[in-house]
């Protein structure tokens, strides 16, 4: 069915390509014809006045309309651990919350409800874009779950598919069919959702099974690779180099690294040359410790993500502010230490908004997300101009990164599609209300699972990651006077 919703005097970011910049416009109007942004219109150019007899109107007085945020990774199949791991370390996380922790505990309802609740929970603050590393994919029938919800969602969701040793009978062979089965899920062709590939293991498996997954990737034309990289101490190097050694960056595939927390200058300038992008997780490599230090100097080619979700904030605007802020007291901390105070601020505001929309696009070499312009997808997001906190305004992407919330989001459209309206999630695609169904099936799924977890005893975090970095005493700080 053909839609057309006119949103009417509001203040538009959009977004100038040749200029490669933000154009507000304010006060004007944004047309949205199907799954697309059809017009812009302002003062000099008004609305046509032939425009569908149905059109639905909406006012957007006082508003802000943001293109659609993009998080370039996540897990989302974890949302039942949500505020039970927050004191959590990388080693701890490994031993007890990750993929092969979690294997045999998690059912095919659990994966679902999760995944679904924790794409919910994108919807509702804006995230329209979400790169899901889904190390879930255990067997076929909680691989088909994650998937099965990533479509129901609603949400963009390039859901890649992991493959992985895993201690069962499901084999690499049997993963291969599982992964082709679902590629060619006939609900793809109409869902915002495509099909990807995760892959971590580039320097722990045989050359052999690196080529095969390196050859379904390219010869099924899949939107997206992904993986993870840290090096250094936490010795997991799936950077440039490594992927460059298999084949892979040079492929017409679009290759998305997240963390790289140590990158050599060969890393780097691999990185441009192949135009891949690291995905920088502000928060997350600040909770877990596994760092970002150097990730400013290769911010061309970084976007922003999440990660886990349940540990963290889950909003794109909290990551895009930690992370400006996080940069600025670094690159201050340079002048600091040589005993000069910086002149100016050297990182802006709307470069960081940049990272969480645009940069998110082009890491998926979609330049038609995270962006507002005719011909661009309408991934929209609506944020409410006369809250208590964003009142009297100026600077819209200002507003947004260093003012807003969550509650400021009234609307979020996927697709040209409503999925938030008034500040109300809407039904799933397949007709599951959120206070209705999906509420109480997360809350039964999530309760059993953490109780399950309350039972089990914290991992010993002794003697040597994976056997080799040696771990470290570090100080653990009080802030009641004793």
């Amino acid at each position: 069915m053909s839609s057309s919703i006119l949103f009417e005097d509001a203040t538009i970011i959009t977004f100038d390509t040749a200029l490669k910049g933000f154009k507000i416009v304010s006060p004007g109007s944004l047309w949205v014809k199907d799954d697309r942004i059809a017009g812009i219109y302002d003062e000099s150019t008004p609305v046509p006045a032939d425009l569908p007899a149905d059109t639905e109107k909406v006012s957007a007085k006082d508003k802000i309309i943001s293109p659609g945020f993009v998080d370039t990774h996540r897990h989302g199949w974890q949302t039942a651990y949500r505020s039970i791991a927050g004191n959590t370390t990388l080693p701890e996380y490994f031993f007890r919350y990750g993929q092969f922790a979690a294997m045999g505990s998690f059912s095919e309802e659990d994966v679902y409800i999760g995944q679904l609740a924790g794409l919910y929970e994108c919807l509702n603050a804006g995230v329209t874009t979400t790169l899901d590393h889904a190390h879930h994919t255990w067997g076929e029938a909680t691989s088909k779950a994650g998937l099965d919800a990533s479509i129901d969602s609603g949400v963009r969701v390039f859901w890649c598919y992991t493959f992985h040793t895993l201690p069962n009978d499901f084999s690499h062979e049997r993963q291969l069919a599982c992964a082709d089965s679902l590629r060619s899920d006939a609900r793809l062709a109409t869902s915002p959702t495509e099909f990807g590939v995760s892959f971590d293991g580039w320097e722990t498996s045989p050359a052999e099974l690196v080529k095969t997954v390196v050859d379904f990737t390219v010869g099924n034309n899949v939107p997206v690779m992904t993986t993870h990289s840290l090096g250094g101490p936490w010795v997991i190097d799936n950077g440039p180099v490594v992927l460059d050694k298999h084949g892979m960056l040079q492929t017409p595939v679009p290759v998305v690294i997240s963390h790289a927390s140590f990158t050599s200058p060969e890393d780097v300038a691999l990185l441009r040359k192949s135009n891949q992008y690291v995905s920088i997780t502000p928060e997350s490599e600040m909770h877990y410790g596994h760092d970002n230090e150097h990730s400013h100097e290769i911010m061309d080619q970084c976007a922003l993500g999440v990660d886990t979700h349940f540990t963290f904030s889950t909003d794109m605007v909290t990551q895009a502010r930690i992370w400006l802020q996080a940069t600025r007291r670094a690159l201050y901390r340079t002048k600091l230490a040589n005993n000069t105070i910086g002149a100016s601020n050297p990182f802006d505001v709307d470069q960081a908004f940049y990272l969480a929309t645009v940069a998110g696009g082009l890491a998926l070499r979609r330049d038609d997300l995270g962006v507002i312009r005719v011909g661009a997808k309408a991934d929209l997001v609506v944020f409410d101009g006369d809250s208590p906190n964003m009142l009297g305004f100026v600077d819209p992407i200002a507003a947004i990164l260093l003012h807003s919330n969550v509650g400021d989001v009234r609307h979020v459209l996927v697709d040209g599609k409503w999925r938030k309206k008034d500040g109300q999630l809407l039904r799933s695609v397949n007709g599951d209300g959120w206070k209705e169904s999906i509420q109480p099936r997360f809350l039964a799924s999530a309760r059993e699972i953490q109780k399950k977890w309350a039972g089990r005893p914290l991992p010993k975090i002794e003697g040597k990651l994976f056997e080799v970095a040696d771990y470290a005493h570090i100080d653990k700080l009080n802030v009641k006077r004793l």
